[in-house]
Protein backbone atom coordinates (compact mmCIF):
# COMPACT_ATOMS: atom_id res chain seq x y z
CA UNK A 1 0.00 0.00 0.00
CA UNK A 2 1.04 3.51 -0.71
CA UNK A 3 2.18 5.77 1.54
CA UNK A 4 -0.36 8.27 2.63
CA UNK A 5 0.78 11.55 1.51
CA UNK A 6 -0.33 14.89 4.04
CA UNK A 7 -2.05 17.45 1.74
CA UNK A 8 -2.18 21.55 2.65
CA UNK A 9 -5.34 22.70 1.42
CA UNK A 10 -6.49 26.21 1.56
CA UNK A 11 -10.06 26.65 0.91
CA UNK A 12 -10.79 30.27 -0.28
CA UNK A 13 -14.70 31.22 -0.39
CA UNK A 14 -17.16 33.20 1.13
CA UNK A 15 -20.76 32.31 3.24
CA UNK A 16 -22.76 33.82 0.68
CA UNK A 17 -21.49 31.79 -2.53
CA UNK A 18 -23.53 29.03 -3.30
CA UNK A 19 -20.74 27.17 -5.26
CA UNK A 20 -18.17 27.48 -2.25
CA UNK A 21 -21.28 25.19 -0.94
CA UNK A 22 -21.47 23.11 -3.72
CA UNK A 23 -17.55 23.33 -3.77
CA UNK A 24 -17.25 22.23 -0.25
CA UNK A 25 -19.27 18.92 -0.13
CA UNK A 26 -17.71 18.09 -3.64
CA UNK A 27 -14.20 18.05 -1.75
CA UNK A 28 -15.41 16.66 1.12
CA UNK A 29 -16.68 13.82 -0.57
CA UNK A 30 -13.52 13.66 -2.97
CA UNK A 31 -11.45 12.90 0.48
CA UNK A 32 -13.55 10.33 1.74
CA UNK A 33 -12.87 8.74 -1.21
CA UNK A 34 -9.30 8.91 -0.99
CA UNK A 35 -9.12 7.63 2.52
CA UNK A 36 -6.03 5.87 3.51
CA UNK A 37 -4.45 8.06 0.56
CA UNK A 38 -4.44 11.26 1.83
CA UNK A 39 -4.59 13.29 4.77
CA UNK A 40 -5.74 16.61 4.17
CA UNK A 41 -5.56 19.73 6.81
CA UNK A 42 -8.35 22.07 5.39
CA UNK A 43 -8.00 25.69 6.14
CA UNK A 44 -11.00 28.18 5.49
CA UNK A 45 -9.60 31.62 4.03
CA UNK A 46 -11.52 34.71 3.86
CA UNK A 47 -12.72 36.35 0.26
CA UNK A 48 -15.75 38.98 0.81
CA UNK A 49 -17.69 39.01 -2.71
CA UNK A 50 -19.10 42.23 -1.51
CA UNK A 51 -16.93 43.93 1.13
CA UNK A 52 -18.59 47.35 0.59
CA UNK A 53 -22.11 45.56 1.34
CA UNK A 54 -24.70 47.87 3.35
CA UNK A 55 -24.59 46.36 7.41
CA UNK A 56 -28.63 45.88 6.62
CA UNK A 57 -27.83 43.61 3.07
CA UNK A 58 -29.60 43.86 -0.14
CA UNK A 59 -32.66 42.30 -1.84
CA UNK A 60 -31.07 38.39 -3.71
CA UNK A 61 -32.55 39.48 -7.02
CA UNK A 62 -31.90 43.61 -6.82
CA UNK A 63 -28.37 42.69 -5.85
CA UNK A 64 -27.59 40.31 -8.78
CA UNK A 65 -29.91 42.57 -11.37
CA UNK A 66 -27.82 44.92 -10.95
CA UNK A 67 -24.41 43.00 -10.04
CA UNK A 68 -24.46 40.88 -13.03
CA UNK A 69 -27.26 42.00 -14.87
CA UNK A 70 -29.81 38.85 -14.17
CA UNK A 71 -33.34 38.49 -15.29
CA UNK A 72 -35.76 37.02 -13.00
CA UNK A 73 -35.97 34.38 -15.39
CA UNK A 74 -32.18 33.37 -15.87
CA UNK A 75 -31.81 33.97 -11.46
CA UNK A 76 -35.00 31.44 -11.44
CA UNK A 77 -33.02 29.04 -13.92
CA UNK A 78 -29.55 29.11 -11.82
CA UNK A 79 -31.00 28.78 -8.83
CA UNK A 80 -32.97 25.76 -9.84
CA UNK A 81 -29.45 24.19 -11.02
CA UNK A 82 -27.51 25.20 -7.95
CA UNK A 83 -30.48 23.73 -6.05
CA UNK A 84 -29.92 20.37 -7.71
CA UNK A 85 -26.07 20.08 -7.50
CA UNK A 86 -26.98 21.08 -3.81
CA UNK A 87 -29.29 18.21 -3.40
CA UNK A 88 -26.91 15.78 -5.34
CA UNK A 89 -24.39 17.00 -2.75
CA UNK A 90 -26.32 16.05 0.45
CA UNK A 91 -26.67 20.13 1.02
CA UNK A 92 -30.50 21.75 1.16
CA UNK A 93 -30.62 24.97 -0.63
CA UNK A 94 -34.02 26.74 0.08
CA UNK A 95 -33.52 29.47 -2.11
CA UNK A 96 -36.88 30.80 -1.06
CA UNK A 97 -36.24 31.65 2.33
CA UNK A 98 -32.75 33.60 1.10
CA UNK A 99 -34.23 36.90 0.41
CA UNK A 100 -31.06 38.94 1.33
CA UNK A 101 -27.24 39.39 0.47
CA UNK A 102 -25.39 40.48 3.67
CA UNK A 103 -22.24 41.48 4.65
CA UNK A 104 -19.98 38.84 5.35
CA UNK A 105 -16.42 40.37 7.40
CA UNK A 106 -17.76 39.70 10.69
CA UNK A 107 -18.31 35.65 9.66
CA UNK A 108 -14.66 35.69 8.65
CA UNK A 109 -13.32 36.64 11.87
CA UNK A 110 -16.03 34.25 13.86
CA UNK A 111 -14.28 31.19 11.49
CA UNK A 112 -10.91 32.86 12.32
CA UNK A 113 -11.16 32.71 15.56
CA UNK A 114 -12.84 28.95 15.00
CA UNK A 115 -9.71 27.72 13.88
CA UNK A 116 -7.56 28.68 16.60
CA UNK A 117 -10.62 26.53 18.68
CA UNK A 118 -10.42 23.63 16.24
CA UNK A 119 -13.96 24.23 14.92
CA UNK A 120 -13.78 25.71 11.61
CA UNK A 121 -14.64 23.59 9.33
CA UNK A 122 -17.72 22.77 11.30
CA UNK A 123 -18.82 26.46 11.41
CA UNK A 124 -18.10 27.02 8.05
CA UNK A 125 -20.52 23.91 6.57
CA UNK A 126 -23.02 25.78 9.78
CA UNK A 127 -22.67 29.38 8.64
CA UNK A 128 -23.51 27.95 5.14
CA UNK A 129 -26.59 26.21 5.93
CA UNK A 130 -27.95 28.83 7.83
CA UNK A 131 -28.16 31.02 5.15
CA UNK A 132 -28.79 28.54 1.90
CA UNK A 133 -30.29 26.46 4.13
CA UNK A 134 -32.77 29.03 6.54
CA UNK A 135 -32.39 32.66 4.80
CA UNK A 136 -30.68 33.99 7.53
CA UNK A 137 -28.68 36.92 8.20
CA UNK A 138 -24.98 35.94 8.72
CA UNK A 139 -24.22 39.85 9.61
CA UNK A 140 -26.14 39.57 13.06
CA UNK A 141 -24.24 38.97 15.92
CA UNK A 142 -26.71 36.90 17.50
CA UNK A 143 -27.09 34.59 14.58
CA UNK A 144 -23.44 34.26 14.24
CA UNK A 145 -22.94 33.71 18.46
CA UNK A 146 -25.76 31.22 18.05
CA UNK A 147 -24.82 28.93 14.94
CA UNK A 148 -20.82 29.33 16.97
CA UNK A 149 -22.72 27.43 20.05
CA UNK A 150 -24.79 25.05 17.76
CA UNK A 151 -21.46 23.58 16.42
CA UNK A 152 -19.55 23.20 20.19
CA UNK A 153 -18.06 26.44 20.55
CA UNK A 154 -18.23 28.72 23.85
CA UNK A 155 -21.02 30.91 22.50
CA UNK A 156 -20.20 34.04 25.61
CA UNK A 157 -16.53 33.78 23.88
CA UNK A 158 -17.80 34.18 20.17
CA UNK A 159 -20.16 37.39 21.24
CA UNK A 160 -17.19 38.29 22.94
CA UNK A 161 -15.04 37.85 19.76
CA UNK A 162 -17.67 39.55 17.53
CA UNK A 163 -18.23 42.63 19.93
CA UNK A 164 -14.50 43.02 20.25
CA UNK A 165 -13.74 43.45 16.61
CA UNK A 166 -11.16 40.82 16.92
CA UNK A 167 -9.03 39.14 14.35
CA UNK A 168 -9.96 42.04 12.09
CA UNK A 169 -6.38 42.66 11.12
CA UNK A 170 -5.99 39.08 10.81
CA UNK A 171 -8.67 38.55 8.28
CA UNK A 172 -7.97 41.91 5.82
CA UNK A 173 -4.02 40.37 5.48
CA UNK A 174 -5.43 36.96 4.77
CA UNK A 175 -7.86 38.52 2.02
CA UNK A 176 -5.15 40.98 1.21
CA UNK A 177 -2.72 38.06 0.59
CA UNK A 178 -4.69 35.89 -2.05
CA UNK A 179 -6.03 39.02 -3.88
CA UNK A 180 -2.83 39.70 -4.63
CA UNK A 181 -2.06 35.93 -5.64
CA UNK A 182 -4.21 36.77 -8.57
CA UNK A 183 -7.57 35.16 -6.56
CA UNK A 184 -10.57 37.11 -8.34
CA UNK A 185 -13.68 34.32 -7.78
CA UNK A 186 -14.33 31.50 -5.29
CA UNK A 187 -14.67 29.35 -4.53
CA UNK A 188 -10.75 28.99 -5.10
CA UNK A 189 -9.05 25.47 -3.73
CA UNK A 190 -5.47 26.00 -3.26
CA UNK A 191 -3.55 22.79 -2.89
CA UNK A 192 0.36 22.82 -0.67
CA UNK A 193 0.36 26.40 -1.80
CA UNK A 194 1.33 25.22 -5.54
CA UNK A 195 -1.90 23.58 -7.19
CA UNK A 196 -5.08 25.60 -7.93
CA UNK A 197 -8.86 23.93 -8.39
CA UNK A 198 -11.27 26.94 -9.00
CA UNK A 199 -15.15 26.78 -8.95
CA UNK A 200 -18.08 24.40 -7.95
CA UNK A 201 -15.97 21.11 -9.15
CA UNK A 202 -17.88 18.21 -9.25
CA UNK A 203 -16.26 15.74 -6.59
CA UNK A 204 -14.86 13.11 -9.17
CA UNK A 205 -12.79 16.17 -10.29
CA UNK A 206 -11.59 16.82 -7.00
CA UNK A 207 -10.28 13.51 -6.19
CA UNK A 208 -8.28 12.80 -9.93
CA UNK A 209 -6.91 15.96 -8.94
CA UNK A 210 -5.94 15.14 -5.47
CA UNK A 211 -4.69 12.14 -6.45
CA UNK A 212 -2.51 13.31 -8.58
CA UNK A 213 -1.02 15.80 -6.68
CA UNK A 214 -0.14 13.30 -4.11
CA UNK A 215 1.20 10.80 -6.40
CA UNK A 216 3.43 13.65 -7.83
CA UNK A 217 4.64 14.48 -4.06
CA UNK A 218 5.45 11.18 -3.24
CA UNK A 219 7.51 10.82 -6.70
CA UNK A 220 9.48 14.13 -5.18
CA UNK A 221 10.39 12.64 -1.78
Amino acid sequence: MADTKNLKIDFVSDVVCPWCAIGLKSLEQALQRLNGEVVAELHFQPFELNPDMVPEGEGVAEHLAHKYGSTPEQMTKNQEGIRQRGAALGFTFNMDKRSRIYNTFDAHRLLHWAELEGKQQALKLALLQAYFGEGENVSSHEVLARVAGEVGLDEAKAREVLDSGRYADDVRDQERYYQEQGIRAVPSVIINGRYLIQGGQPPEVFEQTLRQIASEAQGTT
